[in-house]
């Protein structure tokens, strides 16, 4: 098999990044939680703050998408950047839920996607260029906060709506082993000002953006 230049793998991510913002992501095409459960019969109030909820969350896996594929791009070791793109490919699952999940409830995605793609992916790349114990870190600690941010959601959403609840839930594992997976595979903790301060706040800016636009 030919070895991939720094080109082809940038083309790579131009692909990538258009297929994420404007096509059909290229999923692992596991079935959709949401689609074993029966459509409740939702208040307008219930109704809205689920959708809001759930753009939230297809704007995250957007930005994931855009932090994973830099990673990929400057990660030191195959291995690393194989399960860097395997990752990925579950995530883009969850996007494409997600999007399933919005177009049920009437909502709409995040006008704003291309930037929360766009800085994810420079975050990703530059923590790949730092090495990829860094890197593998940054996978960790993203994803127990995005654990902790779906804890919220399920406790926001109401009980009645079981498919999004389904959708959250199975997100929520699937973002737990990817923290856990990258820690086995070398990565470190995160110096703590990164893991309390720069990334809780920059977190919270795409969260209550997304939640209106």
């Amino acid at each position: 098999m030919r070895r991939l230049s720094p080109t082809d793998r940038l083309l790579s991510a131009c692909d990538e990044a258009l297929c994420t913002l404007f096509g059909r992501p290229r999923a692992t095409e596991r079935p959709d939680p949401a689609e074993l459960m029966p459509e409740p019969d939702l208040d307008d109030n219930a109704r809205a703050l689920s959708a809001r909820l759930m753009r939230v969350n297809h704007a995250g896996e957007v930005a994931a998408q855009g932090l994973y594929q830099g990673q990929a791009l400057t990660a030191r070791r195959e291995e690393v950047r194989e399960r860097m793109e395997r990752s990925a490919r579950e995530e883009n699952d969850h996007l494409a839920w997600c999007a399933n999940r919005l177009r049920v409830l009437d909502g709409h995605t995040s006008v704003l996607n291309p930037l929360w793609y766009a800085g994810s992916f420079t975050l990703g790349a530059l923590a790949g260029a730092a090495g990829d114990k860094w890197s593998l870190g940054f996978v960790n600690e993203t994803e127990q906060q995005v654990v902790r941010h779906l804890d919220d959601h399920l406790g926001r959403i109401v009980v009645e709506d079981g498919p999004t609840r389904a959708v959250l839930e199975q997100m929520k594992i699937d973002e737990a082993h990817h923290g856990e997976l990258a820690m086995s595979l070398g990565g470190a903790e995160l110096p703590w000002p990164v893991r309390r301060v720069m990334m809780p706040a920059v977190s919270k800016v795409m969260t209550r953006i997304a939640y209106w636009v």
